[in-house]
This record gives structure tokens, sequence and C-alpha cells, in this order.
């Protein structure tokens, strides 16, 4: 990316969004945030995983957003006739490359062959969370579809056992931790009923323009002004390989950053850059 560029950039800060198709996205929980303040024993804890959500309809398997992913037909023979909510994953750090796989229109039969299906609900189930974790247990045995698999759920007795659990975790190269409450009948939204336990926090924002970087960036990237959901409108400059500074992310696209509390304006504190989000090809055509 030119300085010329960029600093016509500069000065898009009221920039429009950039059309999104809509997609009627598929009934998940989200989770709310671990504060300290539950008793951990009446959850399941499962390692929260690095991939990209997927919702098996049981069907079709839709993204978070709804878009149809198209793995290759042997990927999805033989799954369930039911709803599963899962991960599509391929080991700790391996992100960008499981997002690409999925994003691809036309699947790469040696890419999928490295993606798992790491299901951590079942939706239409009925009963509480601890009879649903049983039932994908018993569900998701078959030898023969070694790539769908249930989350490894497990349980804690208090809170200094689950931060040894979130300390293993993130040495080992993990996000952090699920909690899921034993007794929570599946909803929809976002509820206490469902936890992200991280040593950091991370959101999404869409990106409305850039500064120039100075110094040895100059001509390249210097910050990102991102816009939360809400409104509010901040910098983010740091996080960006070299290379991510010489072609950023395009203004209009999300991307998800990680934080470290908020400060008294409630403006995110130590933002930090971390990817951008996924979109399917679909999104991109717009």
């Amino acid at each position: 990316m030119s300085a010329r560029t960029l600093a016509l950039l500069f000065f898009c800060l009221l920039a429009p969004a950039v059309a999104q198709a809509e997609v009627a996205p598929p009934p998940l929980l989200l989770a709310n945030v671990y504060e300290g303040d539950a008793d951990v024993s009446q959850y399941w804890v499962s390692e929260k995983l690095d991939g990209v959500r997927g919702y098996w309809d049981g069907e079709r398997l839709l993204t978070r957003g709804g878009h149809p992913v198209n793995p290759p037909d042997w990927f999805t023979a033989g799954w369930p006739k039911r709803p599963m909510d899962g991960e599509l994953w391929m080991g700790r750090g391996h992100f960008a490359a499981v997002s690409g796989v999925v994003r691809t229109e036309e699947p790469v039969d040696a890419a999928w062959r490295k993606v798992r299906f790491m299901v951590f609900d079942l939706p239409a189930h009925g009963g509480p969370f601890e009879a649903r974790v049983f039932a994908m247990r018993r569900l998701l045995d078959d030898p023969d579809i070694p790539w769908l698999r249930p989350v490894r759920q497990f349980r804690v007795d208090d809170a200094a056992a689950l931060d040894e659990r979130l300390a293993d975790i993130v040495d080992k190269g993990g996000e952090g931790l699920m909690l899921h409450r034993r007794d929570a009948i599946h909803e929809t939204g976002r509820s206490d009923a469902l936890l992200k336990y991280k040593p950091y926090r991370d959101a999404e924002a869409r990106v409305v323009a850039y500064t120039e970087g100075e110094g040895k960036y100059e001509g390249m990237l210097g910050a990102l002004v991102v816009e939360r959901p809400d409104g509010l409108r901040f910098r983010i400059g740091t996080g960006f390989t070299d290379a991510e500074r010489a072609d950023p992310p395009p203004v209009g696209s999300r991307i998800t950053y990680r934080y470290n509390g908020l400060t008294a304006d409630g403006v995110p504190r130590f933002a930090r850059f971390l990817r951008v989000r996924p979109q399917m090809p679909a999104e991109q055509r717009e």
C-alpha cells in the first residue's frame, strides 16, 4: 500500500460500512465472560478451541453467520441427522489455516483431511447440558469418522483448580477455557449459562480508516481506526506484522482485537490486533 493511499484513507474516518449479505444465522448460544464469581463446581469445563465455529443443522454445515460451508462430500457423510454446534479445528495455533480452508468455495480434499469438527453441544436435545454431554459421547463414537468428535468436557472443584487448568492450557498454546452450566437447558443469545475464561479479553470491531506510520513504518500502516458495534471509535496500533502493515485489513472488514479491561471512558485498554475475522466468499463479493 502506497503512502498516498494511506494518506487518503486517513481522512476517511466516516467511510460507510461495506454492504453485507443478509443471512439468517443459526440459533446459537453465546458466552459471557467468567468474572470469578460463579460456582465453577456447577459447570462442565472444556478448552476454548481457536478454530471456526460451525453449526450442523442435520443436513448442512454453516458458519456462525449462517453462510454455507462447502467441505468435500465425504466429510459430512454419515453424520447424525440432528443439529450439532461445534468448532472446525486443525489444532492449537492454526486458526489462519482452518479459516482459509473453510472460506474456500472449491474444497481441497487434502486440506480438509486435516480438519476436525469438534462438537460441544446438541441444541435440539432438550435436556440439561449434563445430559447433552453424555449424549454427545454416545453419539459421536464412530471409529470410521474420526474427524467428528465431542470436545472433551471435565469438571473442577473450585476456582483455584480452574485457574490451574487455565494456566496449563495457555502454557500449551491454547486460548482459554469454556464453562457450561450443568443444569442449563439450551437457549439462544448471550447467557451466563456459558462462560469464557481467558487471560485477556477479545472483541470484534469494523475497520473504518487508517493512520500512516512513522519512522521505519513510513508509507505503511500506523494504526487502524476501528468502530465497535456501539459506535465507539478508537485506534489499534500494535500487534501487526510488517507484512500486515504493508497490506492492512481493508476498510469495512471486521477484525478481532485483544485488550485488558476498559478505561474510565469505556475505551479498550492496550488494544492489540489479533486477526481479521474470516469472511465467506458470498460476503467478499458484496
